[in-house]
């Protein structure tokens, strides 16, 4: 059975997007982030399966299945897990020469429970932060995964549903840049 982890990129001040749902943000940072990505190519081993919501979806599968991310370290990998895509209006969710994700229109909570109890390792949610939020109120994620970013926007949108949630830091990792990642198992009670 796998474990639901939320791996998030946010701002010093909290934020995983501006209001308007963009990470424009990124596009702050300078310097390399080749230890990101080594870091996120060998974590990669452990991941079996992705779930993302449209509007994610769409910017992933416009980047991810093409030739643009042929320099990517990680495309091959992430192309390579069974793919989820959590959608109300979406008939079918293409991902390039890989096939068809599979679309989940019902319960949340009940396709991740069903997709964590097949998948053989981890399941990720990126991104995808109306997703990400209905999964923790639930009660469905196991771990949190948080790369900060040396950037404040001052105001934006979360993901995390508005209510107390006790978590246990498990690993700290410092990158590039002054990025740094905070994993924290999900205490669910």
């Amino acid at each position: 059975m796998g474990r639901l982890v939320v791996q998030e990129i946010v701002t010093a001040d909290g934020f995983a997007a501006d209001y308007d749902g963009n990470f424009t943000f990124t596009q702050k940072l300078e310097g390399p982030v080749e230890a990101w990505d080594r870091h996120q190519f060998e974590w990669l081993d452990g991941v079996s399966a992705m779930a993302l919501g449209a509007r994610t979806y769409e910017i992933f599968q416009g980047f991810w299945p093409t030739p643009a991310s042929a320099g990517e370290i990680i495309a091959d990998k992430l192309n390579a897990l069974d793919r989820y895509v959590f959608s109300t209006t979406l008939r079918e969710a293409p991902w390039g020469s890989h096939g068809e994700c599979r679309i989940e229109s019902g319960d949340a909570a009940e396709a991740i429970q069903r997709i964590k109890r097949e998948a053989s390792g981890a399941v990720v949610v990126w991104g995808s932060l109306t997703l990400a939020a209905s999964l923790f109120a639930a009660g469905e994620v196991d771990e949190l995964r948080l790369l900060v970013t040396p950037v404040v926007i001052g105001a934006g949108r979360g993901f995390l549903p508005e209510r107390p949630q006790r978590l246990a830091l498990t690993g700290t990792t410092t990158f590039d840049g002054g990025m740094v990642e905070l994993v924290y198992d999900v205490e669910n009670a």
